[in-house]
């Protein structure tokens, strides 16, 4: 059974998208879809610095462009589930068939820019707490009004909310901690993003859906949606609430997947999907240049189902746009 994930922020790296664009109509679709995210994607993927590219209104819809960009050049039909991690799942949401690649790029470019502008509204920001008793932990920031933003499962959990309290927090943390401070703009996935959410709902409400052609796994619990409706509340609702990345990875670990590919800019997700399902760790490709496309081929080839076959041109994600 084949997985495909799409990766979220932190995992851009300054210039990875130089090489797919020397694929054929790579560049062009990239422009399109610069007019659409309203940002300059072949500049952000190929010259711009790692500071800039930090910038939450331009990373997110580079990524979810790179990803679909990718997967263009993969035979999809086999695929049986798809997930992504926090705005990756708009990227899986078009793998999946419930967006068209065109609308999740207009989304993403719309999230990434309202959540910049939240983050601006009052000093937020977000740190990685390792260890520790999770009822503790959990205790512990409700005492101090924080949030448990993002659960990647290997006892991790991404904490958010007020600077102040952060602080406080991390002063005299809960027993068996370590506490990492993390360079973001502000508290992604808390109430703080609200006036994102209310944004990116006003915008989602004109875009059309469909119904899956694969399943997608729901950061908010783990649950495999194919409804293409339901998704999309799901994804506006997701800027305010907790990413559940442990709930997806134990989706795949019971939906017995054997195979994962990562879509670029990848190996975030394929390592937390190591430490997370071993010892029964599925075969992983992480494709970060076209010459990775042998190898992710190669996977899919071997772990399609009997009697399958390569997929019309109509069935690749790029033909949607």
């Amino acid at each position: 059974m084949l997985a495909v994930l799409s990766p979220g922020q932190g995992a851009q790296k300054p210039g990875f998208l130089t090489p797919w664009l020397d694929l054929d109509g790579a560049a062009e679709r990239m422009r399109w879809w610069s007019s659409l995210a309203g940002v300059d994607l072949v500049h952000l993927g190929t010259a711009a610095d790692a500071e800039e590219i930090k910038d939450t209104a331009k990373t997110q819809p580079l990524l979810i462009a790179a990803a679909l960009l990718a997967a263009d050049h993969l035979p999809l039909a086999d695929v049986s589930v798809v997930a992504g991690h926090s705005v990756g799942e708009l990227g899986a949401a078009a793998l999946a068939g419930m967006l068209t690649p065109d609308a999740a790029i207009t989304l993403a470019g719309v999230r990434g820019r309202e959540m910049a502008a939240a983050c601006a509204l009052e000093p937020t920001g977000m740190a990685a707490v390792l260890g520790g008793d999770e009822a503790e932990l959990l205790a512990a920031l409700e005492a101090h009004g924080l949030y448990a933003a993002n659960r990647n499962g290997a006892g991790q959990i991404v904490i958010a909310g007020a600077l102040d309290a952060l602080d406080k927090f991390a002063a005299a943390p809960p027993a068996r901690t370590r506490v990492i401070k993390l360079q973001v703009a502000g508290a992604f996935h808390t109430p703080f993003m609200a006036p994102a959410e209310a944004a990116l709902a006003a915008v989602a409400s004109t875009v059309g859906t469909a119904d899956a052609a694969r399943a997608q796994l729901s950061n908010a619990d783990g649950a495999a949606v194919t409804d293409g409706q339901e998704m999309l509340g799901r994804l506006v609702r997701q800027v305010t609430a907790p990413v559940r990345w442990d709930l997806c990875m134990r989706g795949l670990a019971e939906r017995g997947v054997t195979a994962v590919i990562e879509l670029p800019p990848a190996g975030t997700l394929a390592g937390l999907v190591k430490r997370e399902l071993k010892p029964g760790t599925p075969e992983i490709v992480t494709l970060n240049t076209p010459d990775d496309l042998a190898a992710a081929k190669d996977l899919i080839s071997r772990h399609s189902a009997p009697g399958s076959h390569e997929p019309t041109p109509q069935a690749r994600i790029g033909e949607q746009s």
